[in-house]
């Protein structure tokens, strides 16, 4: 069964609201680097989606990142990089830009703002979501921004980490 590398400890970033994207003020964005082996794997994408799945993250998609500035209100949302490589922006126009590369994992709390600003051409991202939550893609209006403001604290913290489920950092990090 695939699994996570040994433990990584996190980047663990905050941002704050710049009255667009609201991003969220008490839990931070996680970037795991090299966090799921897939080396010598001809199916990365399953094997990022195995690891997922085994901690209790679903609803999973394969496609890129959004090119324009948004953000999930009402879900926290993982994204694991299968292949290729994308510059990212989070947290807004005032974010900071990261890049990521095969292996890595972005776990982004309800709120926070994402936009590829670059990707190489064979990109493959693997979206995922915990069970409590719901989908939405908010742009960063003014009404959405109001609502979001009001949603993003009611998102319960995840039971279990993406990438090495219940006693991984998030948990810890996200004080669970």
């Amino acid at each position: 069964m695939p699994t996570a590398t040994e433990l990584v400890e996190p980047l663990a970033l905050m941002f704050e609201d710049d009255g667009s994207i609201p991003n969220n003020p008490r839990l931070p964005l996680l970037i795991y680097r090299n966090a799921i082996d897939i080396s010598g794997t001809p199916d990365r994408e399953s094997v990022i989606e195995a690891v997922f799945a085994e901690h209790g993250w679903g609803e999973m998609w394969r496609n890129g990142i959004h090119p324009y500035a948004h953000y999930h209100s009402s879900i926290h949302e993982a994204l694991g990089i299968a292949r290729g490589r994308a510059m990212v922006r989070f947290g807004g126009a005032q974010g900071r830009d990261i890049d990521l590369g095969p292996g890595d994992v972005a776990v982004l709390p309800a709120g926070t703002g994402h936009q590829c600003l670059w990707k190489g051409p064979d990109l493959m991202v693997i979206g995922a979501y915990p069970p409590d939550g719901r989908y939405d893609l908010c742009r960063g209006s003014k009404a959405e921004h109001a609502k979001a403001l009001t949603q993003i604290p009611q998102v319960p913290v995840p039971k279990t980490d993406p990438v090495y489920g219940a006693r991984g950092p998030l948990r810890r990090l996200w004080r669970a």
